[in-house]
């Protein structure tokens, strides 16, 4: 079979609003994370965060959009969709036509709206609130489908942290499998004092900058984003730039704890055991490892010893997270757009804020910035629940 391939890409974060600006301050090792300046949070200034710097009116305007109920996470996911579209030559009648898929991941969806929806009940019971069509996990995809009048298959998958991987995931085998001739994938999530408040609850917010893979982290930092790649057969992909293959990818359920993994890390070893299967390649191939990293004192460690149990020698790794914070939904899609840009540009984005090896792995991700020969790259996204996700991209 054809193999499936990557022709557009759009991404937006706390570095940048497009691909490029993304490349260049991955380039400056810009740290894209501050104190909260657009939500109101009473941890505003007590974490850090990766806010994107465009208030959602602003974002409404830039976008054109008047549509009543469109949420902060719709606004995010449009932003980064219709650049990846525009990035791949598609037209209205390639994202009419049923044999385009749309396959989305959110985690807090519209629930970014949850203080404007619990006002409305209170404050007008009889009428109808503008934001209950947003309210659910679902809403971004369908804002998009609705916008573009998309035919084919659409879906949205919600399993946490790993939700945009596994859209990545389900779009290829779309592809593989005759369902879609081209499958536009990724994930979206913006800042919600509904997350925010969630994972103070778990006592895993930081209390300053994340330190991903460091002896003396203390937690994670949230952020918002989106990014959305378009898969297509590299048969159907004549002419078009190829930015990489989708070479393979794989999921395995730790089925150890509702929010931690088991010590050894059985679910990322796992998926990327498999991902590594179905690519065809030893772990020796694997030149560079977007991990998942979320600086917490389980993932760490855990994902560490995961790695250590697939590689002899474990490859160049970092933490996109400690520029851009812990996207939720969207993190594996933005990683995999960093991912890309590394394999192409055969470029390593180092992790910050790191100075002490975790002790019973002794491993230390990239600090600075590196040209190194990339030809396979895999990315890491691991989701609540034990949800393990890993994708792995190769040069043409």
């Amino acid at each position: 079979m054809s193999r499936i391939v990557v022709t557009g890409l759009g991404v937006i974060s706390a570095l940048g609003n497009t691909v490029k600006e993304n490349h260049d301050a991955l380039i400056k090792q810009t740290c894209g994370l501050s104190t909260l300046e657009i939500l109101n949070s009473k941890f505003a200034n007590t974490s850090r965060f990766g806010e994107i710097k465009i208030a959602t009116a602003e974002l409404k305007k830039k976008l054109f959009i008047t549509t009543k109920g469109a949420t902060r996470t719709d606004l995010l996911a449009l932003h980064a969709f219709r650049e990846a579209i525009e990035d791949s030559n598609l037209n209205h009648d390639d994202l009419t036509c049923y044999d385009t898929a749309l396959i989305g991941a959110s985690t807090v969806g519209g629930m970014c709206l949850t203080d404007e929806l619990y006002n409305d009940a209170n404050n007008n019971p009889s009428s109808p609130s503008q934001f209950i069509s947003s309210y659910d996990c679902a809403s971004p995809t369908l804002f998009i489908q609705k916008l573009y009048q998309v035919k084919g298959i659409v879906n949205s998958i919600n399993t946490a942290c790993s939700s945009s991987a596994n859209a990545i995931m389900f779009g290829a085998r779309l592809i593989k499998n005759g369902f879609a001739k081209r499958a536009i994938v990724g994930g979206v999530d913006a800042l919600a004092k509904f997350t925010i408040n969630g994972f103070n609850s778990l006592s895993i917010l930081a209390p300053d900058f994340c330190k991903p893979f460091d002896k003396h982290r203390m937690g994670l930092n949230l952020g918002e984003g989106a990014a959305f790649l378009v898969l297509e057969k590299e048969v159907d992909a004549a002419g078009k730039k190829i930015y990489a293959a989708l070479t393979g990818y794989g999921n395995a359920n730790d089925a150890f704890h509702p929010s931690s993994l088991s010590e050894n890390g059985d679910g990322p070893y796992r998926s990327m055991q498999k991902a590594l299967a179905i690519a065809g390649l030893k772990p020796s191939q694997i030149n560079f490892v977007n991990a998942h990293g979320t600086g917490t004192i389980n993932n760490d460690e855990v994902e560490g010893k995961a790695m250590q149990r697939i590689f002899n020698q474990v490859p160049f790794f970092i933490s996109s997270k400690s520029k851009i914070g812990h996207t939720l939904g969207a993190a594996a899609a933005i990683e995999s757009v960093f991912s890309i840009l590394s394999l192409q540009n055969n470029e390593i984005y180092p992790s910050l804020n790191f100075n002490t090896p975790i002790e019973s792995t002794g491993l230390k991700p990239v600090t600075d910035f590196q040209k190194q020969n990339i030809e396979y790259v895999m990315t890491n996204s691991f989701g609540f629940g034990g949800n393990c996700s890993s994708l792995i991209f190769s040069k043409n």
